[in-house]
């Protein structure tokens, strides 16, 4: 006899939004970039920007999309529309403010190499299409909560990061991935800010690394991922809070001494290695009990780990005496 257990993101095949109804509303957005009448209609839906559309259009893997949804990686809230994941970015590569999406539009997506090093078989570099051609492309809705107490909804492109891990063949020795992502100050105006750290760095345990949430999104809404969401290729952790998921990564290194990140290098006081989301954990200068989602005027209540504790609390047993949630 099978007996299925049920996980806690599971919802029934009824609350999902049919796929036609989600198909038809995309091809209406790409209408709307030609026609101004068409325009007010993608407007009234809620219509994604046309950087992103524009970015969307000139990817080469824009073929690829979009990728079946699978169903086991649902949610109990609405997706959030397109146009305000689109345009509400945290990029600090590209400026510390939210409105970075048309800056953003400089960041070059092809050629675009991958590089696997340290504690492997045999360090490697790879083309971004080869290494797309070889991952299982699927789509996940996760939520995704950020530090500053705001969140979002998306329906992520891409394959599981543990697929990345077995590709890379990591010696057993390999205690943590560490992910850096572009340098090129040129391009990108925030990196000739000589107090930051550059470049951006984050790092996994390879039990976090290879658990079954943890996800490389390639794309969103059923489109190759817009620059200012991180192109190419960004990290998605859904129980951490969003600095953990680096944006347009170039290096995954594995590694056995612990990563320090971005944030925490900057602001150890504030930012540390885990960033497990919990309401019960204040942020140094604001509360984190409650968020704000995006695209609304709700505010409700934070869910430890992001509502994900269920499956990624065993991650943790034993590390009490860590900052887990900070």
């Amino acid at each position: 006899m099978l007996i299925k257990v049920k996980h806690g993101w599971e919802l029934p095949d009824a609350a999902a939004t049919p796929e036609d109804v989600f198909r038809n509303r995309r091809r209406l957005m790409k209408a709307a970039a030609v026609g101004p009448v068409l325009l007010a209609a993608g407007s009234a839906l809620g219509g994604c920007s046309a950087e992103a559309d524009a970015d969307a259009g000139d990817d080469p893997s824009a073929s690829l999309y979009p990728v079946e949804r699978n169903p086991r990686y649902a949610v109990d809230r609405p997706l959030t529309p397109e146009d305000l994941v689109t345009s509400y970015n945290n990029f600090y590569e590209f400026g510390s403010s939210k409105d970075i999406a048309n800056r953003a539009q400089r960041l070059p997506i092809r050629p675009w190499s991958v590089t696997i090093d340290g504690m492997v078989e045999k360090p490697f570099t790879i083309d971004i299409d080869a290494l797309l051609a070889k991952m299982p492309l699927e789509e996940r809705v996760y939520r995704l909560r950020c530090v500053e107490a705001w969140s979002i909804t998306v329906p992520w492109s891409g394959f599981p990061l543990r697929a990345l891990v077995e590709f890379a063949r990591p010696l057993g020795s390999a205690t943590y991935l560490r992910m850096e992502t572009f340098l090129d100050p040129e391009v990108a105006s925030g990196q000739r800010a000589v107090w930051y750290p550059w470049p951006y760095v984050e790092g996994l345990t390879m039990a976090e690394a290879t658990h079954d949430l943890a996800f490389i999104a390639t794309g969103l809404y059923g489109k190759p991922m817009p620059k200012q969401n991180g192109s190419p290729l960004r990290l998605a952790v859904p129980w951490k809070y969003g600095f953990k998921s680096i944006k347009s990564i170039v290096r995954f290194t594995f590694t056995d001494e612990r990563p320090v990140n971005f944030w925490q290098q900057l602001v150890p006081s504030e930012y540390g290695f885990w960033a497990n989301v919990n309401p019960d954990v204040p942020h140094p200068r604001w509360s984190q009990a409650t968020e704000r989602i995006i695209g609304t005027d709700e505010r409700v209540p934070t869910r430890l780990f992001n509502g994900y504790a269920e499956q990624v609390a065993d991650l943790y047993r034993g590390l009490e005496s860590e900052r887990l949630f900070a």
